[in-house]
């Protein structure tokens, strides 16, 4: 700042920097190598690695895109700069910027317990901590997707306070600045999150007090359960989904299925859903009340076959919840919206399983997708085929076989599930015509297909009456397949484009 010069730190640095990495007082600048998987650090003068010396990884654990993983962040830095905490998957580290003090795990019981600690800031204004600053964490658990709140000191971390732990998700924490009380939602999938209090005492037996009850015509619904569930997929290992049961669920009873997925949904457990019109994704609560079970999947990829692996989680949790009993395997559909509608667009190719599906802005094709802009950002669309979300791992011209086996287009003649397909002409994510694509192809080759394009609008639907026009759409679908109700006249007509806002060919 003094005269002005510059010196180039590092160069051509495949990781991350941000805020959070620069020392409060500035005297160290702090990296994430990816290729390294390290942190380093640099005082003006020379770098060092600042956690060679642990085992632990501190990237990502699962990541399962065929790309370098990235790291699982910084917490807060001490103050005068003396350390800097770093989360592993479950814990928290305290490294020397200098690299010459040994690591320590501050929380240290995270890993075993497979449970995740994370610091909730309550001071908007701190740049830094102090070592006897009494702080919250998150704490989370990978199996039970149990949720609670830890008040401790980064000084004596096994002196530590429960605040409050149990089947519920934890949103939003702030405390008093005047007084030693704080205020936090708690919500589960039956219970919509509502405001909670607690003095903290130490040693106090005294629980939270609830000082909300915002939903309470919610009793006058049949709404539902979330479950945990699990079984072994095609690929011979076992995963999990959540599966959703109407209020007076009865096991002896044959209900409708509709799976929706994305990627893995099941930390999700204890997530509240209320039933107000979706920007696109399945609304559960809504449908669950109408008498559907619905499953959502956690799927696993691997590089290369992410049509394969979408098939071998999802196939095999909607049979396995067919062999339980109480799903009418003749009525099961699915939905998806992004990349899980070009799953769904990939699976009614694979499968005669589905009665009736929904994909909200697929890719039909990705060797013609592969080469477009996304719009909003500006950025080629090369990325995401080759490193990212779609995981081929190889650019269209090492292995065009792999772009061809993952693209639904090519694979139409085997469809025999009706699909309704939504894709917006204002789409920045997914160009609008991979869904015209997808539908000139269907409708060439005498499949049942609908196209759903809300004009003016992006990858996911903003406005209202949009949101609500939908949801009235989805429901009017899968009720005419999947429970035998008369279709409207846009299903058994359709909609010209020149009446496209006079006549919503909504009625029967």
């Amino acid at each position: 700042m003094a005269d002005g010069t510059k010196k180039l730190v590092i160069k051509d640095l495949n990781g991350f920097i941000s805020s959070q990495y620069i020392s409060p007082t500035g005297k160290y600048i702090m990296w994430y190598d990816r290729k390294a998987k390290n942190y380093f650090a640099y005082d003006g003068k020379e770098t060092k690695n600042i956690t060679a010396k642990i085992k632990v990884p501190l990237w990502d654990e699962v990541n399962d895109t065929p790309d370098l993983p990235g790291p699982y962040g910084v917490m807060k830095w001490l103050e005068n700069d003396e350390a800097v905490f770093i989360y592993d998957r479950y814990d928290v580290w305290k490294f020397d910027p200098l690299g010459q003090k040994r690591p320590i795990n501050i929380t240290g019981i995270g890993r075993n317990s497979k449970t995740s600690y994370r610091y909730l800031q309550t001071n908007p204004e701190e740049r830094f901590l102090k070592v006897d600053q009494k702080l919250f964490y998150r704490l989370f658990n990978d199996k039970t997707k149990e949720s609670g709140i830890v008040e401790a000191t980064l000084k004596d971390w096994m002196a530590f306070e429960m605040v409050d732990e149990g089947r519920f998700g934890i949103a939003s924490l702030v405390k008093s600045k005047s007084a030693n009380t704080i205020l936090y939602t708690k919500e589960t999938y039956e219970k919509s999150p509502d405001l909670y209090v607690r003095q903290l005492i130490p040693n106090s037996l005294e629980e939270a007090i609830r000082l909300t009850g915002i939903n309470p015509q919610q009793k006058e619904y049949n709404w539902g359960t979330a479950e945990l569930i699990k079984w072994k997929a095609y690929t011979g290992k076992e995963t999990q989904g959540i599966v959703y049961k109407p209020e007076n669920f009865d096991p002896k009873k044959k209900y409708p299925l509709i799976c929706y997925f994305y990627e893995t949904l099941s930390d999700g457990l204890y997530t509240y859903h209320p039933p107000s019109p979706t920007p696109s994704r399945l609304n559960i609560s809504f449908f669950v009340s109408r008498g559907y079970v619905v499953l959502a999947p956690d799927i696993h990829y691997g590089t290369g076959h992410p049509a394969r692996d979408a098939y071998n989680h999802i196939v095999s949790g909607a049979r396995y919840l067919v062999k339980q009993g109480y799903i009418d395997s003749t009525r099961m559909g699915i939905q998806g919206q992004s990349w899980g509608g070009i799953q769904v667009a990939q699976l009614v190719t694979m499968t005669k399983l589905f009665k009736a599906a929904w994909a909200g802005a697929p890719v039909a094709n990705m060797t013609s997708a592969y080469g477009g802009i996304r719009w909003e950002s500006g950025v080629n669309r090369q990325f995401q085929y080759e490193k990212s979300q779609s995981r081929i791992g190889a650019t269209l011209w090492e292995k065009p076989n792999l772009y061809i086996e993952n693209s639904p287009l090519f694979h139409l003649p085997n469809v025999t599930t009706p699909l309704v397909i939504m894709a917006n002409d204002a789409d920045g994510a997914v160009p609008w015509y991979q869904g015209i694509e997808l539908f000139t192809a269907m409708r060439r080759l005498n499949k049942k297909v609908w196209m759903l394009t809300y004009n003016g609008e992006a990858h996911n639907l903003v406005e209202r009456r949009n949101r609500k026009d939908i949801q009235i759409r989805e429901q009017q679908y899968f009720d005419w397949l999947l429970k035998d109700d008369v279709p409207p006249k846009w299903i058994t007509e359709g909609v010209p484009a020149v009446k496209k806002g006079k006549d919503w060919g909504l009625d029967y």
